[in-house]
C-alpha cells in the first residue's frame, strides 16, 4: 500500500485555501458544510469579494490551520508559501505538485456522513476521478440519513447489547433489514422503528420489497436507484418481459424466480405472486419484484403495492421506463410535437374478463397520440373502435415490437389497416402500438427480424 487514507474530523479546525481561479474554487467548495472555518487568500490581483482576501496570507493568518490547499501558477510563490504553511504545523497541498505535498486531494464521493476516497498517490488524478463516478453510481444519495440514524441509536445499542461481539452482529443485521432502504428513502421514522424491533427481537429479521420497473428491455435504461436494488436483492421474482441482460445485474448468487405470464397462459396467479413475496420478505429477505416497463403503468404494481402493505411488509416502488417512452424513443417517434401532438393518453387494449374496453370517443380526437400497450391481439378492436368513434382512416400507426432490444423491429401502416398490418407482418408481444399525427416519424425497421431469419 502506497498510500494511507486518514479521516480527520473537520468541525472546529481551520482551513485555508491559496489562489485565485477554478482550481482554488474547487478546493475551497470542498469544505462547504463541513463544520471547518475556511479563508480563502486569492492574491492581491483580484479584486476584493466576500467570498476571499484580495491578498498573500501571512504566517500569523497560516497559524493554527489543520490544512492549507495552495493553487498559484507561479512555481517560485507555490514552493514559498508551501515553506511558510509548513512551518506553521499545517499539513500543506500544492496544487498539481505532488512533490511539494504533504498530502494529496483524493477523489471525494461525499454523503454527508458516508465520505468515501479514491486516492492514487497524486500520479492518476484522472483515473481516480473516473473510478469515483463509477463507485458513486452505486451509491444512494440518502445514505447520509442511514448514517446519522445509526448515529443516533448507537448509545442504546451499546447500553442493550455490552458484548461487542452480540453488538456487531445487531448492526449487521440491521444494515441486513429492511431499516437501510427505508432510512435512504427518507422514512426514516420507520427505519428506527424496525432497528428498534430488531434490537428487541434480533431473531426476527424482516426483509424488504422492492417493485423494481426493468424498463423496456434494454438493460442500459435501467434507473440507478433500480441496479442498486437488482445488485443488492437475495431474491429477483420476475416476468417474462425482463430480458436476460438485465436479470444478469442482480447480484450473482441472488436466486432468481420465474413467475412470468402471458395471454391465456398465466403460469402464476397474482395472487400466489403476492404470497411468495410476502413469504420471501418474512424470512429476512430483500426481494426484488421485477416488472417489465413501470410497476405502475399496466403492471399490478398497485396490486402489489396494497398486499404488502395489508401483510406489514415494508416496500419501496423503483420506478421504471415505461414502454410508451423507451419504445417510442428507440424508434424515432415523439409522442408530443407542437404542430402534430398537444396530448398523449397510455391505453390498454387488454382489459378484466367482462370489465369494461377504453372510452374510444373521448381518445379519438386528431393531434392526440395514443400509447397502445398490449394491443397485438386486440389489434382489430382498437382499429374499430377509433374508427367508429371518428378517428380517420388514415391516420399513421407505427407497432414496435421487442423496443429498445436488439430485436426490435417497426412497422408502419395507416390505422384503417392496422389489424391486417399485424397479421401480415406476424407482429408478436411484446409490441407497442402507436396511433397518431406522430407515427409518420417512425422509419420500418425489418433489418433484426431479417438477420435472425
Amino acid at each position: 500500500m502506497r498510500v494511507f487514507l486518514a479521516s480527520i474530523p473537520l468541525p472546529g479546525t481551520s482551513v485555508v485555501v491559496v489562489g485565485a481561479g477554478d482550481a482554488a474554487a474547487a478546493k475551497a467548495r470542498l469544505f462547504d458544510g463541513s463544520g471547518a472555518t475556511l479563508r480563502w487568500f486569492a492574491g492581491p490581483e483580484v479584486e476584493p469579494d466576500e467570498a476571499w482576501i484580495a491578498r498573500w496570507p501571512t504566517a500569523k493568518d497560516l497559524s493554527g490551520a489543520r490544512l492549507v490547499f495552495i493553487a498559484v501558477s507561479d512555481p517560485g510563490k507555490a514552493t514559498a508559501l508551501a515553506g511558510l504553511a509548513r512551518a506553521s504545523g499545517a499539513q500543506v497541498n500544492v496544487v498539481d505538485q505532488p512533490g511539494l505535498s504533504d498530502f494529496h486531494t483524493p477523489a471525494l464521493i461525499d454523503r454527508g456522513g458516508v465520505v468515501i476516497a479514491i486516492a492514487t498517490g497524486g500520479v492518476a488524478p484522472v483515473l481516480a476521478r473516473q473510478v469515483r463516478a463509477r463507485v458513486e453510481a452505486a451509491l444512494p444519495q440518502g445514505l447520509d440519513r442511514l448514517a446519522r440514524l445509526a448515529e443516533g441509536l448507537r448509545e442504546t445499542v451499546r447500553a442493550t447489547l455490552p458484548d461487542f461481539t452480540a453488538r456487531r452482529r445487531f448492526w449487521e443485521a440491521a444494515f441486513r433489514g429492511a431499516a437501510p432502504d427505508l432510512a435512504v428513502e427518507g422514512r426514516t421514522a420507520e427505519a428506527r422503528r424496525e432497528m428498534l424491533r430488531l434490537l428487541n427481537r434480533p431473531d426476527r429479521v424482516q426483509g424488504v420489497v422492492h417493485l423494481v420497473g426493468a424498463g423496456p428491455g434494454d438493460p442500459e435504461l435501467l434507473t440507478l436507484k433500480a441496479l442498486r436494488a437488482l445488485q443488492d436483492a437475495d431474491v429477483v421474482i420476475h416476468d417474462r418481459l425482463a430480458p436476460a441482460a438485465i436479470l444478469d445485474r442482480a447480484r450473482r448468487d441472488a436466486r432468481r424466480i420465474y413467475v412470468g405470464k402471458r395471454r391465456g397462459e398465466h403460469s402464476v396467479p397474482q395472487a400466489e405472486i403476492a404470497t411468495l413475496m410476502i413469504a420471501e420478505a418474512r424470512a429476512g429477505h430483500r426481494v426484488v419484484r421485477l416488472k417489465g416497463g413501470d410497476p405502475f403503468v399496466f403492471g399490478r404494481g398497485g396490486e402489489e403495492l396494497e398486499a404488502m402493505r395489508a401483510a406489514g411488509i415494508d416496500v419501496i416502488a423503483v420506478p421504471g421506463i415505461t414502454a410508451a417512452l423507451g419504445c417510442a424513443a428507440a424508434a424515432g417517434v415523439p409522442l408530443t410535437h407542437r404542430d402534430q401532438a398537444q396530448a398523449v393518453s397510455f391505453v390498454t387494449a387488454e382489459t378484466r374478463p367482462g370489465g369494461a374496453g377504453p372510452d374510444w370517443a373521448s381518445l379519438a380526437a386528431p393531434n392526440h397520440t395514443l400509447a397502445v400497450y398490449m394491443g397485438v391481439a386486440g389489434a382489430a378492436a382498437v382499429q374499430a373502435g377509433l374508427l367508429e368513434a371518428g378517428r380517420a382512416a388514415d391516420t399513421p400507426v407505427a407497432v414496435i415490437e421487442n423496443g429498445s432490444r436488439p430485436d426490435q423491429r417497426v412497422v408502419t401502416g395507416q390505422l384503417g389497416g392496422l389489424a391486417r398490418l399485424v397479421a401480415h407482418e406476424r407482429v408478436v408481444s411484446p409490441a407497442l402500438l402507436i396511433v397518431g399525427e406522430v407515427a409518420a416519424w417512425a422509419q420500418p425497421q425489418t433489418m433484426a427480424r431479417e438477420a435472425a431469419a
